[in-house]
Formats: structure tokens, C-alpha cells, sequence
């Protein structure tokens, strides 16, 4: 039966009618509408049931029918469900996931746990599932699946269609055949279009290409990612030092990769770290986003000494006081900006040693143009004020571009600097920037002002 997709206008209803047979107790007309159902769908309603009501779920759906919806809940869900499911029914459904939704499961939950689980699972799949959690995390093993259709070079093109529909519907994708010799080694691909429109009679060497696009279980998922995208793959395969084949990393994979390392970024970019995880507790997210915050407090009582250290500045000249916001904020945002463009530059791969020099250059020499431009006008706003003159509008025309240029240089370094210690360049996170800005721009202003006080 086709799925059929429930719009947002009708969900509501919709919802009701299926809560209404669960109360009931109407099995049969829940399973006709709701398996009729998009699988989204089904997690969405799911996600909006009572203890009470996904209970009778369970009674109500198979294993192999409630699997589809289990593998498309969070993970903090998923522990929620699996803890209010029987044993028995519980491995069935696990029996039926997909190798690599199971090891993202199992490698979430406490190890005793995991270890019974995979005693009492099919042996196969078991083993299967060991293979992909001795892998590092964040690595094209740890997220690789091992079910996909594989074909010998000597197989005709109707052999392998014939397997296509004996084992398609246990292969995570069936969009690649790949073709291994009698050592498992991986020799050609062939897709699925490829295949279709060859002659039955056609040798599967004939028609495979050679022109492997593969990648090691340890190359970072990161790296996958570029890859897949790169060359526009739909899975891509993984191979052993000697080429035989383990594995493979499908596209939906690398989406969910996607976003988590975007998350990742953000949670570094606004020093909030691994706090962007809404299911975290309080605690918890306090506990991550405090040390970043009493690091901040240290760099800011290093820019209220600052200022404190040009008080005979400021009593000599109170107008001073009046640019002082606008000078520490110009420099956070160009420093943002910079920093920006570099880590999302560094996370595209478009950012490669041979290229620092030239992301310099360019930064130099933007940082000039924002910093002529940005200081003249500041100049002009200052000479238009109260007690303002062309010689105060100097001192906060210059400061500000040499605020700008440095700021941007700053915000362009210290990622790169980072980058080449193996480190996510993320980590020089924006309110960081921000405040070693701040300080740089504060002394370039008060030492400036300083040394042409006798003038004003």
C-alpha cells in the first residue's frame, strides 16, 4: 500500500481519530490508518502519545512495522521507547534496523546494556554490529552500514537482477552494485540504471566501471562528507588498506553528519559548546557553558583594567568615553566576520595551506578598505558633535581603522593558527574573538589619544 503524506491542515484531525481508536481499542482501524501513513508522519503522531497509548502501539504493530518509526526518533526518544519495550520484542525490532542505526543506538547507551543486547541478537548481525562500534566515533566506520548488494565480475546482468529481488529489501540502498572478486576485494561499480538497461546476457565485468571512489574506516566523516558531495554520490564505499570491501556510507548518513557538525560549530562558534543539545539538563548545560563564561569574565577584567590604566586619559577628556562603545564593538564585528568566513572556508575544504597566504592578502586588504572607509566617516560624525574637532575626529577616525584592519587580521589568524594544530577552528568562538578584539581596539584607541592629549 503507498503511503499517503497528511497535511498540516488535516493533522490535527487526523491525530484525533487515531487517538480515538486507541482508546477504543479499535486495532484493526488504527493498523489500516496508520500504516497507510507517511513514515514521518507515523513519528510525529507517535512523538505526541501518552505512556498509556504507546503501550498499546506496541500490542498493536509488529516489530518489523514498529522499526520504521523507532529509527526515525531522536535518540533520547529512542531510549525512552526501548526502555518501555518486552526483550522480545525489543531485539526483533533491532534484528530489523538498518546495521548502522543500531550501532548509533548501542553506542549511546551504558555498555552492560549494549553487551546483553548483542549476546541475544541474530549472531550475524551481531557481528556485524561489533565491526562498526570498534571504530572510532566521527569516523566513516562508525557510520558505515554492511548491508549492500554485492556481485561477482562473472555474474550476467539477470543473475544480479534476480538477487536484487531476493535481497533488495534487507540492503540499506540498492542504488550501487559493487563487484568484489573471491577475496572480497572491490573491483568495479555498477549502477542500478546501468544495470537495467543492459542486456540480461551481459557479463557484470563488461559493463562495471573501475574507477573506484572510495575511503578508509578511519578517514574522519567530515572528510566522507566532502567526498560525497564532491563527486554527487548517493553512497560511497569503504575499504580496508588491502581494498577489500566493508562497508559503505549512504547520503542520508552523511545529512545527518551534516548536521551535527553544523551543531557542533555553532554550539563552539557561541562558546556554548555541546549545550545546543536541547534534551541536556540545566545542569549540564551549565556545566559546559560556565568555563567558556568565567574564561570570558577573566579576558573582560583585563579590559576594564585596561581602561582603568588610561583614567588620567578620560579626566583629561571625557569625550573620549562617549567612543569607547563604538570602538569595542566595530572591532567584535569585524572579528566575527573574519572568523566566520575562515571556519565555514575551513569546513568546506576550500581553505587548504596553499591558499593561507592568499585568504591573508585578501583580508589585509578588505580590512583596509572597510577601515578607510569606516574612519572617515567616523572622523566626520566626530567633528559634527558637541566639543568635537578635526583633531579628535582624527584620533577616533585612525583608531578606528587600525581597529578594523587588526580586528580583521585577528579574526582570520587565530582560526587558521588553530586549524593547523588538528583542532576544530570552531573552537575560537565569537565572544572569544570578541573580547581579545575589544582589549587590542581599547589599547590602539587609548594609546593613540594618549600620546596627542597635549594637542587637543
Amino acid at each position: 500500500m503507498m503511503n499517503k503524506k497528511i497535511s498540516l491542515k488535516n493533522r490535527e484531525e487526523f491525530t484525533y481519530y487515531l487517538f480515538m481508536y486507541l482508546k477504543n481499542k479499535d486495532r484493526e482501524s488504527f493498523r489500516e490508518e496508520f500504516l497507510d501513513l507517511h513514515p514521518t508522519d507515523q513519528v510525529d503522531i507517535f512523538m505526541q502519545m501518552s505512556e498509556e497509548k504507546r503501550q498499546r502501539v506496541y500490542k498493536y504493530l509488529s516489530a518489523d512495522e514498529f522499526s520504521e518509526i523507532f529509527q526515525g526518533l531522536e535518540l533520547s526518544a529512542q531510549k525512552t521507547v526501548f526502555a518501555e519495550l518486552e526483550e522480545e520484542y525489543s531485539l526483533k525490532m533491532l534484528d530489523d534496523l538498518h546495521a548502522d542505526d543500531i550501532t548509533d543506538f548501542l553506542g549511546n547507551i551504558p555498555d552492560a546494556v549494549s553487551s546483553h543486547l548483542l549476546e541475544n541478537m541474530n549472531p550475524k548481525e551481531a557481528a556485524n554490529i561489533k565491526l562498526l562500534l570498534s571504530f572510532k566515533d566521527d569516523t566513516a566506520g562508525s557510520i558505515m552500514t554492511t548491508e549492500y548488494i554485492t556481485a561477482n565480475p562473472d555474474n550476467t546482468a539477470a543473475e544480479v537482477m534476480e538477487k536484487l529481488r531476493i535481497e533488495g529489501t534487507d540492503a540499506e540502498t540498492i542504488y550501487y552494485i559493487y563487484t568484489v572478486n573471491e577475496n572480497g576485494s572491490l573491483i568495479g561499480i555498477l549502477s542500478l540504471r546501468e544495470l537495467i538497461t543492459s542486456p540480461p546476457s551481459e557479463i557484470i565485468e563488461n559493463i562495471m566501471k573501475e574507477q573506484l571512489i572510495t575511503v578508509s574506516p578511519f578517514a574522519d566523516q567530515e572528510e566522507v562528507s566532502r567526498l560525497i558531495k564532491d563527486y554527487d554520490l548517493l553512497a560511497v564505499p569503504v575499504t580496508t588498506s588491502e581494498g577489500k570491501l566493508i562497508g559503505i556510507v549512504t547520503v542520508d548518513d552523511i545529512l545527518d553528519v551534516i548536521e551535527e557538525e553544523n551543531t557542533e560549530d555553532i554550539g563552539a562558534f557561541a562558546a556554548a559548546g555541546r549545550a545546543t543539545d536541547l534534551d541536556m539538563n540545566a545542569f549540564q548545560a551549565a556545566k559546559i557553558r560556565l568555563p567558556w563564561l568565567i574564561l570570558l569574565l577573566g579576558l573582560g577584567t583585563l579590559t576594564a583594567g585596561l581602561i582603568g590604566s588610561f583614567e588620567a586619559t578620560l579626566a583629561e577628556l571625557a569625550l573620549l568615553a562617549m567612543f569607547v562603545p563604538l570602538i569595542a564593538d566595530m572591532a567584535g564585528n569585524t572579528g566575527t566576520q573574519s572568523l566566520a568566513i575562515v571556519v565555514r572556508g575551513i569546513a568546506l575544504g576550500k581553505v587548504g595551506r596553499g591558499r593561507y597566504l592568499q585568504l591573508l592578502k585578501r583580508e589585509v586588504l578588505t580590512g583596509l578598505m572597510m577601515g578607510v572607509v569606516c574612519g572617515v566617516l567616523v572622523a566626520l560624525i566626530t567633528m559634527a558633535v558637541p566639543m568635537g574637532n578635526a583633531l579628535l575626529g582624527f584620533i577616533i577616525g585612525v583608531s578606528l581603522f587600525m581597529t578594523v584592519v587588526v580586528s580583521g587580521l585577528t579574526g582570520t589568524i587565530i582560526p587558521l593558527l588553530i586549524h593547523k594544530t588538528k583542532v576544530d577552528p570552531a573552537v575560537a568562538s565569537g565572544p572569544f574573538i570578541t573580547t581579545v578584539n575589544d582589549i587590542v581596539a581599547l589599547f590602539i584607541y587609548f594609546s593613540i589619544a594618549t600620546s596627542l592629549l597635549n594637542y587637543l
